[in-house]
């Protein structure tokens, strides 16, 4: 999936610990073996290559994997959707990048969300509807394996992890078995290395998106990795959106769902949901962080952590 995968774990020995990280690396590779959409061997690939209009057969945990994908495009109003990748082909994300013409981006998007893809969930079965359709793992990609590799973790008799997948984060319990969780800093949007608010958290999932770190500038304007799907559009950089939930798909797929709305609109939609904490690190004209969060957050934000930037 283009990213590092770490763990540790706190086992009755050391060789006991090895063989659950060893078994749960393995999970995170057979998932990357059919969710890849970089691959052209992979489930995901072979589903991007179909033609169009060809009826493709999925196996079970492609089907419910795609089904909680377009379950959370629902729930964001096409903020997030997976069938984006004719967006970044017109864009040229993976590659030097490029600023599509008008006409070129009107096209494109007949091809984005329902209008390009025809997904049977009841009989695990996909139809692209145009020769341009594609599904981008990467929104949900990790978030998939991450529950996969908690699930294999358990099953192995460990209650107390840190699983970092490429920046989101799976805790199981707590760093010495107790009750204050695992550490885990908000950075600030546009410094990396700098804290922002720090998280104790306990058996849940944390996951962050932003558009500062991977942007290149085309024919002079800067082009986030970060598309919106309603209008084809780059999002522009305002800052970060860190979402904390037991679901890491579904905090996966947020992170990037309230980035892509905004600031206000991600705020008022995460104030209607009680089981997702969210926090948001927004970058004024002035270069100041502005931070704001709803209430779930309270649980997971450490008091002593909070504002770490002034």
């Amino acid at each position: 999936m283009g990213t590092r995968l770490k763990l540790r774990v706190r086992a009755s020995d050391r060789d006991a610990g090895i063989a659950a990280i060893e078994d749960a690396l393995g999970v995170a590779a057979r998932y990357e073996s059919f969710l890849s959409s970089w691959t052209y061997d992979s489930e995901m690939g072979r589903l991007n290559r179909s033609r169009p209009h060809q009826t493709v057969r999925l196996s079970p945990v492609l089907t419910e994997l795609l089904r909680q994908a377009f379950f959370w495009s629902e729930e964001t109003g096409g903020a997030f959707d997976p069938t984006i990748g004719a967006l970044v082909d017109a864009w040229d994300v993976r590659g030097p990048g490029r600023v599509p013409l008008k006409h070129e981006l009107t096209n494109v998007l007949g091809a984005v969300a329902s209008a390009g893809l025809s997904f049977d969930v009841t009989n695990g079965t996909v139809k692209r509807l145009s020769r341009s359709t594609w599904i981008d793992s990467g929104g949900f990609g990790k978030g998939a394996a991450l529950a996969a590799v908690r699930t294999s973790l358990v099953r192995s008799g460990i209650g107390d992890a840190l699983i970092d997948f490429g920046g989101q984060i799976v805790a199981l319990g707590s760093p010495g078995g107790g009750r204050d969780g695992w550490p885990v800093v908000i950075a600030h949007p546009e410094r990396r290395s700098t804290p922002t608010a720090r998280l104790l958290l306990t058996d849940v999932s944390v996951a962050t998106s932003g558009g500062s770190e991977r942007w290149r500038v085309v024919r002079g304007r800067e082009v986030s990795h970060v598309l919106d799907p309603r209008t084809g559009v780059p999002v522009a950089s305002w800052g970060s959106v860190t979402v904390v939930s037991t679901d890491p798909l579904g905090a996966d797929a947020l992170s990037t769902a309230l980035f892509v709305l905004g600031p206000a609109a991600a705020m008022e939609w995460a104030r209607t949901r009680a089981e997702f904490g969210v926090f948001l690190s927004v970058v004024g004209a002035d270069g100041e962080v502005r931070e704001s969060w709803n209430e779930p957050m309270e649980a997971w934000l450490d008091s002593a952590g909070r504002g770490l930037v002034q």
